[in-house]
């Protein structure tokens, strides 16, 4: 009698899920790399242009000890910068909300101030903080999360249904109490939702902000400007695939804090139960 292998019908439920849920994104993504490939080749487009995968991925690993450092090192200012733009925007939402006046005063001027150019303010920020200094480089990253945080996180403070807060009003709760039983809960799918935003724009901050000036030997932003201008396109993707591979890595650990924070609420629970 042979022994056959027991497979719970959790395991097999969740392996098929998360087949469900990236199998189109690799097949695209898969598809898309070959259509690339193939076009560029059929349509003989110049390099300059648009480089072959091929030629990037040659690219990479003739440059991978550079790039690889360089990606960690703006990874790290990224971090920072997001870091301290979603402190700050946090304590303003919670400043905002606790008086509306002053929310209703200044939420008009901080949506006006999300339409600026920020970039432009990248060598601002060099001349303040210094043009090597990684500080003037999570500054940028700091003002891009700032704004999606600080709005969302406010939206989520105020959108409380007037029942809840009647019923802790009912129970002599004061403004500290429904702030942290009602308001701050309420809050975290909307802050959530702005820290996954914020951490793409934090590393597109970045790696722009050291197109105005960095380290040579550090700063990916530089070699991209650099290779691109003496015309090594597949060195300058590469370092594009380098960026872009962390900022999608950024995201996904805001995507699993979010779903490990926010076990109890209805629209995490109700993904996991489909």
């Amino acid at each position: 009698m042979s022994l056959q292998p027991v497979v719970f019908p959790g395991r097999r439920y969740r392996a098929g899920r998360r087949a469900r849920d990236w199998g189109p994104a690799v097949v695209v993504l898969v598809s898309g790399i070959g259509s690339w490939q193939g076009l560029v080749t059929a349509l003989d487009i110049q390099r300059f242009l648009l480089p072959k995968p091929t030629e990037i991925l040659s690219a990479l690993r003739e440059n991978w000890s550079f790039l690889w450092g360089a990606g960690w090192y703006t990874f790290g200012e990224a971090v920072g910068g997001f870091v301290i733009g979603g402190a700050l925007a946090i304590a303003t939402a919670l400043a905002l909300a606790r008086w509306p006046p002053l929310g209703r005063a200044l939420l008009p001027y901080a949506i006006a101030a999300n339409a600026i150019p920020i970039i432009a303010f990248a060598p601002i920020f060099n001349n303040w903080f210094g043009l090597i200094n990684p500080v003037s480089k999570m500054a940028m990253a700091a003002v891009l999360a700032f704004f999606p945080v600080m709005i969302n996180m406010l939206r989520g403070l105020t959108s409380v249904h007037p029942s809840s807060i009647e019923l802790m009003r009912s129970y002599a709760a004061g403004e500290a109490a429904t702030f942290r039983r009602v308001r701050i809960p309420n809050s975290l799918p909307f802050l959530f939702s702005g820290l996954k935003v914020a951490s793409v724009l934090a590393m597109i901050g970045a790696v722009v902000s050291q197109y105005f000036g960095g380290l040579r030997s550090t700063s990916l932003g530089l070699f991209i400007k650099e290779k691109a201008a003496l015309a090594f396109f597949p060195e300058a993707w590469a370092a594009i695939v380098v960026a872009s591979v962390l900022g999608v890595a950024f995201y996904l650990a805001i995507v699993l804090v979010e779903r490990s924070a926010l076990r109890w609420h209805p629209s995490v629970r109700g993904v996991r139960a489909e």
